[in-house]
């Protein structure tokens, strides 16, 4: 076969190649957020208290139990699930109680939201409850933040420091 004809044919492939990624870079054009508006994401992952306390067993039901499951004291592994809200402006925007993941119910439970807000000043409240069985909320955090265009403000939980952050 003809080297040359193989090569330009290689050539004119590249180009086309080439041409289809240059117009697809430019086209459709995609923007994340309109221009006078900001973003609020909230997004937490946190394990709640455990439902229960530990309780002492008797030695009538330690022999009930298999010898290598004989601890002496029972704990539940279950946890709370977490309650989260959110007001924008003294407006609730979001609300949602996520039960905690994995078999035994003694996960994480995960807390992800985006809340479209448009650019300024807003006052923005945090509640969040991660006991079951405390009335109320566990910790709260009220701030009032200015949003540039298409700045995003993350809110979440520090779990060593124990408080909500607005990062």
């Amino acid at each position: 076969m003809n080297k040359p004809l193989v090569w330009m044919g290689q050539a004119v492939l590249y180009a086309a190649l080439a041409a289809v990624i240059l117009v697809f870079t430019r086209w459709p054009s995609y923007q994340n957020l309109p221009a006078d508006s900001a973003l609020i994401k909230l997004s937490i992952s946190h394990q709640g208290k455990v439902l229960g306390d530990c309780v002492e067993l008797t030695p009538e039901e330690l022999a009930k139990l298999p010898p290598n499951m004989r601890a002496p004291v029972s704990c539940p592994r279950e946890r709370s699930p977490l309650t989260v809200e959110i007001d924008v402006d003294g407006v609730l925007a979001y609300r949602q109680v996520a039960q905690p993941s994995g078999l035994s119910s003694d996960g994480a439970a995960v807390v992800y939201h985006r809340i479209e807000v448009p650019a300024g000043a807003h006052a923005i409240e945090v509640r969040m409850k991660d006991d079951a069985r405390s009335e109320g909320f566990d910790y709260t955090r009220s701030e009032t933040v200015t949003l540039a265009p298409a700045e995003i403000l993350v809110v979440d939980f520090d779990a060593a420091e124990r408080r909500i952050i607005l990062l």
